[in-house]
């Protein structure tokens, strides 16, 4: 069936969107299709998930032979990004695992990744990508929610069960679920570079209530339930407590997992982060 107009302008945007954030940090992103790519980013994924083989080359040349999304982004010839992705019953596409290399990470690599992914499922006729991540991260919820214009639909209590990777071992592997509704007006500002950002204090003086309080700047303090909207903090550092305080880090894992459930199960959604940390949780409209 061919596409629409308005599909195929769709297309072409996400394309050049693609393109704008892998050219402005001087990136190549492309799907990788060797078994010499792929043992490449199978390494680069034991160097930031270590020491587990979080994926090995044997399975990602399986999967990319079978037409899911194994791409890299490439700065110069080399290899400083990988993503994986495959098809889930619905024909989304499960974002599975993304790895930068650690010394160019913050640089918008993993943005440029993405948006590549984006138009990669456009073109396969597939308009949504779901993902997981831990919510403690705030620089990746904040990354999800609002430089990526994705939705935030579950919580997942210790979703992978016990780790042992360099990044989560010692910890409880809370999750949660993303939806990126890749046509969405949300998705679509996104990738032209438009981002909302959180009005926190505007938000509290509107009525916004504190649910989970950062007392100290360290310190997870509950608050009793009020009317929405809430506020639900998350630590700073979880990656510092995780190594340094781990008491501190699995108060913090245990009081947020209970706010953000509460309020999902009262019918709220986590429609925001702000980038100091702060979830908002509204009332569905």
């Amino acid at each position: 069936m061919p596409r629409a107009g308005s599909d195929i302008a769709s297309l072409a945007t996400a394309r050049t969107a693609a393109l704008v954030a892998a050219g402005r940090n001087g990136l190549r992103v492309a799907n990788l299709t060797t078994m010499t790519m792929h043992e490449a980013a199978a390494a680069l994924f034991d160097k930031v998930w270590y020491p587990d083989r979080a994926v090995s080359s044997a399975t990602l040349r399986a999967l990319d032979h079978t037409g899911n999304y194994v791409a890299g982004a490439f700065l110069e010839e080399r290899l400083v990004g990988a993503s994986v992705g495959f098809f889930a019953a619905d024909r989304s596409l499960h974002s599975h695992i993304t790895a930068i290399a650690p010394e160019h990470q913050g640089l918008g690599i993993g943005y440029a990744v993405k948006q590549h992914q984006r138009a990669w499922a456009l073109e396969r006729d597939v308009d949504t990508i779901t993902w997981t991540f831990d919510p403690l991260v705030r620089r990746n919820a904040y990354f999800n929610l609002h430089k990526l214009g994705a939705s935030l639909t579950a919580y997942l209590p210790d979703f992978y069960g016990a780790m042992t990777d360099g990044v989560n071992a010692g910890d409880l592997s809370d999750r949660l679920s993303v939806c990126w509704l890749l046509s969405s007006p949300q998705a679509v500002a996104a990738a032209a570079g438009r981002v909302d950002e959180v009005d926190l204090s505007g938000l509290r003086a509107a009525g916004g209530h504190v649910r989970l309080d950062r007392v100290d700047g360290e310190r997870p303090e509950p608050r009793q339930p009020v009317e929405p909207p809430w506020l639900v903090a998350v630590p700073e550092d979880i990656e510092r407590l995780r190594r340094t305080e781990a008491s501190l880090a699995r108060a913090w894992r245990l009081g947020v997992r209970a706010a953000l459930l509460e309020g999902l199960a009262q019918d709220l959604q986590i429609t925001a982060i702000s980038r100091d940390g702060w979830y908002v949780m509204e009332a569905r409209e």
